[in-house]
């Protein structure tokens, strides 16, 4: 057994779990953002309300985010490589279940419960292992592994459209099973990597305590607000441009250049974040801000240049937020417990993925179209944003650590009302 690393390696072996933080993101979230140009053929083939076809995107988001700290807690007892590879089958079993659905209680026990739970027995423990090998690059590496969900967007949103229109619903469904069982490869890549102050695991692998702290509990509240209306362009935006008079190919262009967008900014946000030139908290905040406002401005696009317009400002603002934050959760709480931490943020982040989907969709049923689901969206990413600013590195000064995790402040201490000396350390988070 070899000796445990000093540091991160930051590249070598770390380069392949690269390759498989990008397939995972590319057959999770990926397929996930790209269901919404299957959602009229639900609705149509179900005659169900765009509220209820809503639940089954919901159930998989929140699903997938929930059971993240089962996954991550496999993971650590169990290794990587195995829970990954059966998430893996998990996930395309349950697409392929759900291609044979005759009801909607169906769709929700597959193609939301089964996939979901799939999806996070994969997605957490890859990209918390990608987290423990990089060091200096890791938002460059976070950037070039979370490029595969919009790049994978991208393509697969005109690929659907066009196995809908040749083999309905059920033949797309079928198709993306079978893509699904790439994640295979994602868990094969996988080999662990012993590092100096690592915490012994023989417990659940539960470390609720992280709530406690000041900076995870902003981090994850915000996050959670964040998930409400994030995803809303990717239910909604295909049937969005439909209902302005776009044609089919031209609605589902419209997700792939959000798409598109949304892949090269976190290539290009993994570089910027890298250099420092503004703190991670601080980009935190711009990015949301900036998603927000794309949100909020959609429904007063009426034609496909403005729609077009707004789905590239919603493609970059929201992939560069997605590069930096998982880029600055490893330094919030220290490398040895980011496995753990992304699974309870994940978990966090499933209260808005369960909120928002249904929500919007009702919010259509209501009004009659799409003007309150943007806007309440855009809303709750706004609040996102705010929480954001309340992390202790985004006012370098108000933070008295010097680096030590123990050091930092939790919900229950009480801060001193003399004044702090400033610390460099902070402004590292």
């Amino acid at each position: 057994m070899s000796l445990p690393l000093e540091n991160p390696p930051d590249g070598g072996w770390g380069w392949l779990i690269v390759l498989s933080g990008f397939l995972a993101n590319s057959l999770t979230y990926g397929i996930l953002r790209s269901l919404g140009i299957l959602f009229e053929e639900l609705v149509e083939a179900f005659d169900a309300s765009a509220a209820q076809v809503s639940w089954v995107t919901a159930i998989a988001l929140a699903t997938q985010q929930l059971a993240s700290p089962v996954g991550t807690a496999a993971s650590m007892r169990f290794g990587a490589r195995p829970v990954v590879m059966l998430g893996a089958l998990l996930s395309s079993l349950g697409v392929f279940w759900a291609s044979f659905s005759t009801g909607l209680l169906q769709l929700y026990l597959t193609l939301g419960f089964l996939t979901g739970f799939g999806w996070a027995l994969a997605f957490a423990p890859v990209m918390g292992t990608l987290s423990r090998y990089f060091s200096s690059r890791r938002s460059l590496a976070m950037g070039l592994a979370l490029a595969g969900n919009g790049l994978s967007s991208f393509a697969l949103s005109p690929l659907l459209r066009l196995l809908a229109d040749s083999l309905a619903w059920r033949g797309a469904l079928l198709a993306t099973s079978a893509l699904g069982l790439h994640l295979l490869i994602c868990g094969a890549l996988l080999r662990p990597l012993s590092l100096r102050g690592d915490l012994s695991h023989s417990g659940p692998g539960f470390d609720l305590g992280l709530f406690a702290e000041r900076g995870f509990a902003a981090f994850s509240l915000g996050a959670a607000l964040l998930a409400a209306g994030y995803f809303t362009p990717y239910v909604h935006l295909e049937p969005y441009g439909r209902a302005m008079g776009l044609g089919p190919y031209e609605a589902a262009a419209v997700v792939s250049a959000a798409s598109l967008s949304d892949a090269l900014a976190r290539l290009l946000a993994g570089g910027l974040a890298d250099r420092r030139l503004l703190s991670p908290a601080r980009l935190l905040v711009l990015c949301s801000a900036l998603t927000a406002c794309s949100l909020l401005l959609f429904p007063l696009a009426s034609s496909f240049a403005d729609a077009l317009g707004l789905a590239l400002l919603y493609g970059t603002s929201a992939g560069s937020f997605a590069t930096v934050a998982f880029g600055v959760l490893p330094e919030i709480v220290g490398v040895s417990r980011v496995v753990n931490a992304t699974g309870l943020c994940l978990m966090a982040m499933s209260v808005g993925g369960l909120l928002g989907p249904p929500l919007s969709g009702f919010l259509r049923d209501l009004t009659g179209d799409f003007t309150a689901s943007f806007l309440v969206g855009g809303s709750f990413v706004l609040c996102a944003s705010g929480v954001f600013a309340a992390l202790p590195s985004f006012c370098p000064g108000c933070c008295k650590d010097d680096g030590d995790p123990k050091a930092r402040g939790t919900l229950g201490s009480v801060p001193s009302l003399l004044p702090s000396p400033l610390t460099s350390k902070c402004s590292q988070v």
